[in-house]
């Protein structure tokens, strides 16, 4: 189990392709049923996917060289969130979108990204842009989860989830129509969360995407990780760093 996920053997990297590619199916299939609620098949399938989702974790664990360590990581606490989601469809059906706490974890896990830099140029090139990216979807995912949880019963302006969606997106860029509000204090405070919150996120996805381009390499010097395109020395210490192109 531990070569299956630390080796570099060939079958052990087309074995973490398999499980990457079964967490990029769960993620669309997340996103594609979002506002398919109260139907009994999703249940069936969310219990199922939660299932395989708790399988993976529980060999991950055990194949952790230090499991307790990683068992307490926050990490770890992110995707049990999102795994009781799938597993635990009672906690109400606006919960389910804290399936998409699933996509920050994988992201972040040192495997993914680097078989994602080795098989994907695009995400070598542009990996902040896609990371600040990811963590703004998930945020708006999870913040329309949470106005809907806690405003459809008692806010007529809240029906369904596309109201929800609808004034997270609105509360985000800091647009607000007004149309929709959440009344009491819990709502306002909810609002300023995600206004704070969007201001932080959408100024960290437009400098990842307007900062000038560089590439991710370690100086075996002095560390240094971020560098020009064509930088044959080092900014910090002037090592020479030997950048791999793509061949062109």
């Amino acid at each position: 189990m531990r070569s299956l996920y630390e080796d570099d053997t060939p079958g052990a990297r087309r074995a973490r392709d398999v499980l990457l590619g079964t967490d990029i199916a769960i993620l669309v299939f997340v996103i594609a049923t979002s506002f398919a609620h109260g139907q009994a098949w999703l249940e069936v399938v969310d219990g199922l996917l939660g299932a395989l989702l708790l399988a993976e974790l529980a060999a991950r664990l055990f194949a952790s060289r230090a499991p307790r360590r990683d068992l307490l990581n926050p990490w770890t606490w992110v995707d049990m969130v999102a795994i009781a989601s799938f597993l635990a469809p009672v906690t109400g059906e606006a919960f389910g979108f804290l399936r998409a706490l699933r996509l920050l974890r994988v992201l972040r896990l040192f495997r993914v990204l680097e078989r994602l830099r080795e098989i994907w140029p695009v995400f070598r090139r542009n990996e902040e842009a896609v990371m600040a990216a990811a963590n703004l979807a998930v945020f708006i995912f999870v913040m329309t989860g949470m106005v809907y949880a806690t405003q459809h019963r008692s806010n007529p302006h809240i029906a369904n989830y596309a109201d929800a969606l609808y004034f997270t997106i609105t509360s985000l860029t800091t647009t607000g129509f007004g149309d929709i509000t959440l009344p009491g204090t819990t709502g306002r405070m909810l609002s300023v969360v995600i206004m704070l919150a969007g201001v932080t996120l959408f100024l960290r996805l437009a400098q990842a995407l307007f900062r000038p381009s560089k590439v991710r390499h370690d100086c075996p010097s002095c560390g240094l990780m971020r560098h020009e395109p064509d930088a044959v020395h080092c900014k910090a210490c002037g090592v020479v760093l030997n950048i791999p192109d793509e061949g062109h």
